[in-house]
């Protein structure tokens, strides 16, 4: 299984950060418009994520909600039909929820840094430091750490919560339940 630490958080200055990222980075910026659909699991988390050009990956991982730098075990699996896949889970285990972004990616070493703009949430960033068979957590987490410091970003803005799971409060609220 694959492995990363990784830490999400509020941006309050969506130009700075974009500005920092861009000077950090190893090149250019990607970006990436992601639907991602939730199906119920067991164990950790199954999503579906259906990207602009038709093709699409079904991701399941394992982490702990916290506010901070944490790890993620992860799979992945990509497919050309993502449309198809989508009817059978939903299907065969139904729906918990849907995340929709447009994510700009830049890469800066072993560091995947997302900037998401969330349909019903804002801007975020997100740091994922793809760990080596031979690194430690400890090591991803000091990466993390380091570079939330040079981005500017404050322990206040850092979330545990999973994009879904922030929308179903939001929804939750908004209807009048909680």
């Amino acid at each position: 299984m694959l492995r990363n630490v990784e830490i999400k958080a509020i941006l309050r200055d969506r130009a700075a950060v974009l500005a920092a990222a861009a000077n950090k980075s190893d090149g250019p910026p990607e970006t990436i418009v992601q639907h991602d659909f939730f199906f119920p699991c067991s164990k950790g988390r199954l999503k579906l994520r259906v990207f602009e050009s038709g093709c699409g990956e079904l991701i399941r991982y394992e982490r702990d909600d916290v506010a901070g730098a944490r790890s993620s075990h992860y799979q992945i699996v990509r497919t050309s039909d993502p449309e198809v896949l989508l009817d059978i889970l939903s299907h065969a285990l139904g729906r918990i929820g849907e995340v929709r972004k447009t994510r700009i990616l830049y890469l800066i070493g072993q560091t995947r840094l997302h900037i998401d703009r969330v349909e019903g949430l804002g801007d975020f960033l997100e740091l994922e430091v793809v760990l080596r068979p031979d690194q430690s957590e400890d090591e991803g987490q000091q990466i993390t750490e380091a570079l939330l410091a040079e981005l500017g970003i404050e322990k206040n803005q850092l979330v545990a919560e999973a994009y879904v799971d922030l929308l179903s409060c939001t929804a939750a609220v908004g209807s009048g339940q909680q």
